[in-house]
């Protein structure tokens, strides 16, 4: 069985066909995207983070909201680029919405992907340390984030408080128990799954990688995932982990799909991207027994245990919870997903 979510860039733009013409359309409608996809039985919400760009950013009042109008659904992020954050910070926001959520937060973290501005980090008060890149500064923030999650004291207590302290060292809090469990890594290339697993977190390998071997892109994918799975056996890790793959999947049911979507099959492509060779998988648009063929072809797909779908978002919650149910309905059976 797998799990089914969506994942949200939040895009907002102001033309007269987007139905997210500013922020506030965007973060209102992940909300009740959410709900309905709750609703309809859907396993998770997860929403993409970015910044300067008119798309969702901050991530945590969206999530703290969203677990505030959901009891069930795991609530995401794919991904939170950490050469952005404060560690400290971010993991008493993390608790926080964990906590309202009653314990479903799923978290996507990462070095992140390439940005609207240039250094963008440095206006946020982050600059590598010296014989660092941006990715090695990435990777610590997450390591210092990981380590706060534990819940270890760590801090010396004023020993003339405003309040009160507890015995012995203190933690940030609020702390949020098994929240490091549910910490995911993005990776985009063999090496860094291979370290996710060390780290002992769950792995997001999305629509593109790095292009290793020249060989179709869902290929690669199934390649870093059992590279994934075999490093966290090596780990001696006790619980077994989680992969997400993320992909574009539209079953053609009406004209109104047909005319979003159905413009013939797509397929791989080859691109540069922050000066790496990367592979870019398919979207997947046809009718449902078609689609069914091809998905169970895709041996990506078949290696993950979780399914994140990309949603058009600017196109409104009504047709993305269609685009959900139309595949949780008429896909995921017969490929025994559900």
């Amino acid at each position: 069985m797998k799990k089914i979510g969506f994942l949200s860039f939040g895009h907002w733009s102001p033309a007269p066909q987007s139905a997210t013409r500013s922020a506030s359309d965007v973060l209102l409608q992940s909300i009740d995207l959410a709900v309905a996809a709750e609703e309809l039985g859907a396993d998770g919400a997860y929403f993409r983070v970015h910044h300067f760009a008119q798309q969702l950013a901050s991530p945590f009042p969206l999530l703290a909201a969203v677990g505030a109008r959901t009891s069930r659904i795991e609530i995401g992020t794919g991904v939170i680029d950490m050469r952005y954050e404060n560690p400290f910070y971010m993991a008493e926001d993390a608790g926080s919405a964990d906590l309202i959520g009653g314990g479903r937060l799923q978290l996507g973290i990462s070095r992140g992907s390439p940005e609207q501005v240039i250094e963008g980090w440095r206006h946020f008060g982050y600059t590598p340390a010296e014989g660092e890149s941006d990715a090695d500064m990435g990777r610590r923030h997450a390591e210092v984030f990981l380590q706060l999650l534990k819940g270890e004291g760590f801090a010396q207590p004023n020993p003339n408080p405003m309040f009160p302290n507890p015995p012995g060292l203190l933690r940030l809090e609020p702390h949020a128990p098994g929240l490091r469990e549910r910490i995911w890594w993005g990776s985009g290339a063999n090496a860094t799954a291979v370290w996710a697993a060390r780290m002992g977190m769950n792995l997001q390998s999305s629509t593109l990688k790095a292009d290793e071997s020249g060989e179709p892109f869902h290929v690669q994918q199934a390649r870093q995932i059992r590279l994934y799975r075999d490093a966290w056996k090596e780990a001696g890790h006790a619980r077994e982990p989680r992969v997400s793959v993320s992909r574009s999947i539209f079953p053609i049911m009406d004209e109104r799909d047909r005319s979003y979507f159905g413009r013939g099959e797509s397929s791989d492509q080859v691109g540069v991207i922050d000066n790496m060779r990367a592979v870019f998988g398919r979207s997947y648009a046809a009718e449902p027994e078609a689609l069914i063929e091809q998905l169970r072809a895709d041996e990506g797909i078949a290696e993950a245990d979780t399914l994140l779908l990309t949603v058009p978002n600017q196109l409104g919650v009504a047709y993305n919870a269609h685009v959900i149910e139309s595949i949780l309905k008429h896909v995921a059976p017969a490929l025994g997903w559900r």
